[in-house]
């Protein structure tokens, strides 16, 4: 009697729990189970410690894929099966978690945080918050039936059947879920210039990155002038992104023999050019060695890592809708304009109050993480902001420092993924929670500039 007391009163102390507290340990059970299985001597072979068992679960979780140990050698075929299960635990979670944490888990929670979660998620009532879950699992699943089907046409002829298939499925999972693990050390480098490969695994992010509540939109809208203005956002601003990064990486990047120099021909530069312009925003993968790319080059993917892809999806960063808006932003100021206008719609102060509130705890993050690991760790300055810019964008992108790491150093990077990951939809539920004013001051004035 006194055990089930102790859990009757355990559940009833986890219910009360706010709704981003709640997600946050959901993860963290995610991650301490994964640490455990990951460690067992089944799941590998001998040479992982905890805090490297540790380490990759929380970046299978988060969908970031910057690892410490090598994915395909360090562990058996049951250590990867619990990665690739942690990956689409951990990519698809956060939006049925999303959509569920103020419906389905019973939390006790207003009717007004409710109503604002259905805005947020652009759905007209809550039963279409259900339809969006079902949609989740039907997209993902279908997309990486299909990503495993057509590398299986690469892999298998190359590795043989059970290798082949296991490593079709393992990175379609891997992409669609922007997660950036692979089962070779070198990523995807071998397949640089391979178009079923540069076509299948971006294909696959980009549908993955693009959020589920686009994804819905388009299937039932299908016509541009009945989308709603954050589909029309998200597409147009990831069109715009994927150009300039292509256009850029190419420029920066075309007599670099480290990188696109090594290639001969110029159609290959283009094709790995594509690869490393839509990698950068969460995926993960890379056909090139990112330690060999100019600084320009490390800028660029950085500020495109910090900016990620879309809300509700399986990748991480800003969101494009947040960049977005603070351009608008910025154009209106200039243009001497109270509100911002896009596509014949128009965005009020609470928009732009909950884009710069949700930029600058990333900021501070960013920076404070920096400062710490710069105390900690010796290393280029250069290669310690790419690996952060990296874990808080769950990215997985690497210069090869996150390997040389202390355990600070690890233990920092592991919570820049946590908040990554977990950090923007804990926070958009406090920007999504109302409350009154009941005390008003008399206005004031500050010089700014």
């Amino acid at each position: 009697m006194a055990v089930i007391g102790i859990r009757a009163g355990l559940k009833r102390r986890v219910l009360k729990l706010s709704p981003p507290a709640l997600l946050g340990l959901f993860y963290l059970c995610f991650v301490a189970i994964g640490a455990v299985l990951l460690r067992l001597p089944f799941s590998n072979h001998g040479d992982v410690y905890f805090l490297d068992a540790f380490f990759t679960s929380m970046s299978a979780v988060t969908v970031t894929g910057l690892t410490v140990v090598d994915t395909g050698g360090d562990f058996t075929l049951i250590g990867q099966i619990v990665i690739a299960a942690l990956i689409q635990l951990g990519g698809l979670g956060i939006i049925t978690f999303a959509v569920f944490v103020l419906t389905a888990l019973g939390v006790p929670v207003g009717l007004g945080q409710r109503l604002m979660l259905r805005e947020d998620l652009n759905q007209s009532n809550f039963a279409d918050l259900f339809q969006l879950v079902k949609m989740v699992f039907i997209v993902a699943l279908g997309c990486e039936a299909a990503g495993t089907v057509l590398l299986a046409s690469v892999f298998v002829p190359e590795l043989g059947w059970s290798d082949g298939l296991w490593f079709s499925i393992f990175h379609a999972v891997s992409a669609f879920n922007n997660a950036g693990f692979s089962l070779w050390p070198d990523s995807l480098t071998r397949y640089a210039t391979n178009p079923i490969v540069n076509l299948v695994v971006p294909i696959l992010f980009i549908v993955g990155g693009l959020g589920f509540v686009v994804l819905n939109d388009l299937y039932r809208k299908r016509r541009w002038r009945r989308m709603t203005l954050h589909t029309k956002i998200m597409l147009t601003g990831t069109g715009v992104l994927i150009l300039f990064a292509w256009v850029m990486f190419a420029s920066l990047e075309w007599s670099n023999r480290e990188t696109l120099g090594a290639f001969d021909s110029w159609g290959a530069r283009i094709m790995v050019s594509w690869f490393q312009a839509v990698t950068p925003r969460t995926a993960g993968f890379n056909t090139v060695d990112y330690g060999e790319v100019t600084d320009a080059t490390a800028l660029m993917t950085m500020t495109l890592m910090l900016i990620g892809a879309g809300s509700t999806s399986t990748a991480g960063g800003i969101k494009v809708t947040t960049f977005a808006v603070l351009i608008l932003a910025t154009i209106a100021f200039f243009r001497r304009r109270s509100e911002l206008n896009c596509f014949g719609r128009s965005l009020g102060i609470d928009e732009v109050m909950k884009v710069l509130a949700l930029t600058v705890v990333s900021i501070i993050t960013i920076f404070v993480s920096l400062f710490v690991i710069s105390i900690t760790h010796d290393g280029s300055f250069r290669a310690l902001a790419f690996e952060v810019a990296s874990a808080f964008g769950t990215v997985g992108l690497s210069m090869g420092a996150t390997a040389e790491l202390d355990t600070t150093g690890r233990i920092v990077i592991m919570a820049v993924m946590f908040f990554g990951r977990v950090g923007p939809l804990t926070l958009g539920f406090f920007l999504a929670t109302h409350s009154h004013v009941r005390v008003r001051y008399p206005p004031g004035q500050v010089f700014l500039g």
